[in-house]
C-alpha cells in the first residue's frame, strides 16, 4: 500500500485585519501563529484552502 502524499504549509502572513473566513481557513489548516509549519495530507480540499489564502501561506519543499 502506497504512503499518502503530504504537503508542508508555512504561514507567512498575519490574520490580523483579514476577513473572518480567511482566519477560519487558517485555523482549519492548523495554523494560528506566524511562521508555523504544518504537514497535511495532499488532498483537493487542502489545495483549495491554500488557493483561497495564497497571500497568507506558502508551500514548503
Amino acid at each position: 500500500m502506497a504512503a499518502a502524499k503530504t504537503i508542508t504549509i508555512k504561514q507567512i502572513g498575519s490574520p490580523i485585519r483579514r476577513p473572518k473566513s480567511q482566519r477560519e481557513i487558517l485555523i482549519g489548516l492548523g495554523l494560528n501563529k506566524m511562521h508555523k509549519v504544518v504537514t497535511r495530507q495532499d488532498t483537493p480540499e487542502v489545495r483549495g484552502a491554500i488557493a483561497k489564502i495564497p497571500h497568507l501561506v506558502t508551500i514548503v519543499d
